[in-house]
């Protein structure tokens, strides 16, 4: 039987007499966190460029052009924050959190042709090195992180060469939250829980895929998201595989539809959400067997994940790639899924760990740990014919995983409601 979590007794409006969200534990819980896993891996350093682990690191979000911002991140000092243009000039009095900024060079990812590139970057290395070098640092490992190769090419030129991908530790640090984070996470939930809801209501014969996007993006920010999303949605023929999704189809009666609510932000946490419904009439014995196989799938696997247990004991729920007839398990990749979820909520961020499927789990199992939060997919259908999907948002207590968003989940759900 799987358990939900409690549910938050406030919500994102601030107040003196209630403890709520405590924005200033969460910042100091990632930096320490951060650092605790740097010192442990030996990387006394990171220089980090992604959107979210800058986000990690520092609580500043910025410019999302790749490599225009970036931040100098030390185990043992305080951070350096290399922030863009205007952000430079207005941040620094609204994040008194960060004592130290300094003008972000950039290259533009190379759109300024390689010779102005290559002296951008050697700006750029020579800054790096001489913040390094005040610290006693030039030489020690470095932890690099979303720059590409003329900034590595540039940093070697320098003389700063011990250098290692800042990945593993970044992932190490993300995968465990504390408790504003889980919060962060379930405020997502609730919103995406409204946004479902305002779906089910407008799911309606001559609608088209792309009107449901409109719905979805209108009603997250009218709940109180930071970045809303349109979903992902595959209706009638287009829902099994898995593949593509607002083609502009005309919803039909006696439709299977599904979506995507992933990457809904707030605070930075993402949430990952699938549900299905089924237009204008109940759904058939055969469908209700695939909505049955899943959810006993997914109820599984939830049940296996507990603090000290493996991703191999929830993996083992799910079913073989020749189930459907293919050949390697890299064609159900992110198909059939768990996936931690955390800062940016996947898509182009990346998931947090772990990773629960049958391609690694069961030969590199990862531990299961209290503090994680983790999102478990499946689907069931027939080619061209049609198919439904579930996703759940999770968070690993002591005494094991329980469920954070509260949508129904049990059934196919026949809408319009």
């Amino acid at each position: 039987m799987v358990n939900f979590a409690s549910k938050l007794t406030f919500g994102p409006a601030t107040a003196d007499w209630q403890q709520r969200l405590n924005v200033e534990r969460m910042r100091q819980y990632r930096m320490e966190r951060a650092r605790k896993i740097m010192r442990k891996n030996g990387i006394p350093v990171l220089l980090e460029a992604g959107g979210t682990n800058i986000r990690y690191l520092t609580a500043l979000r910025g410019f999302a052009y790749p490599m225009c911002r970036f931040v100098l991140f030390f185990a043992e000092h305080d951070p350096v924050m290399y922030e863009h243009n205007g952000y430079y000039h207005m941040m620094p009095d609204q994040a008194p959190w960060i004592k130290e900024w300094r003008p972000a060079r950039s290259w533009l990812t190379g759109a300024c042709g390689i010779e102005a590139s290559q002296d951008e970057a050697k700006q750029f290395a020579a800054d790096i090195k001489q913040e390094l070098q005040s610290r006693g640092l030039l030489g020690e490992k470095l932890g690099l992180g979303g720059f590409d190769g003329i900034a590595r090419e540039a940093l070697n030129a320098v003389g700063i060469k011990n250098i290692v991908d800042s990945r593993a530790t970044m992932l190490e640090a993300r995968s465990i939250k504390n408790q504003d984070e889980i919060d962060c996470l379930k405020t997502a939930a609730a919103i995406v829980d409204g946004v479902w809801y305002r779906i089910w209501e407008n799911l309606k014969p001559g609608i088209k895929d792309t009107d449901l996007a409109t719905v979805a993006s209108a009603a997250g920010y009218e709940y109180g998201a930071e970045t809303a999303v349109p979903g992902g949605w595959r209706t009638g023929p287009n829902t099994f595989d898995r593949a593509f999704h607002q083609s502009s189809r005309i919803i039909q009666v006696s439709d299977l539809v599904y979506g995507s609510l992933c990457g809904l932000i707030y605070m930075g946490y993402g949430t990952c959400t699938y549900r299905s419904f089924i237009v204008g009439r109940k759904p058939t014995d055969k469908e209700k067997d695939w909505y049955k196989k899943v959810l006993d799938r997914i109820n599984a696997i939830i049940e296996e994940i507990k603090p000290g247990k493996t991703t191999a004991d929830a993996a083992k729920h799910f079913p073989p790639a020749s189930t459907w007839g293919y050949k390697e398990e890299v064609e159900l990749l992110a198909s059939e899924i768990g996936h931690g979820i955390g800062l940016g909520g996947g898509g182009s961020s990346g998931y947090d760990m772990p990773i629960i499927n049958r391609q690694w789990s069961l030969k590199f199992p990862q531990v299961f740990e209290e503090g994680m939060t983790i999102a478990v997919e499946s689907r069931e259908g027939e080619r061209r014919v049609g198919g439904i999907r579930l996703e759940n948002m999770l968070v690993v207590t002591k005494d094991g995983a329980e469920i954070m968003d509260r949508f129904p989940r049990d059934e196919i759900l026949v809408a319009p409601r």
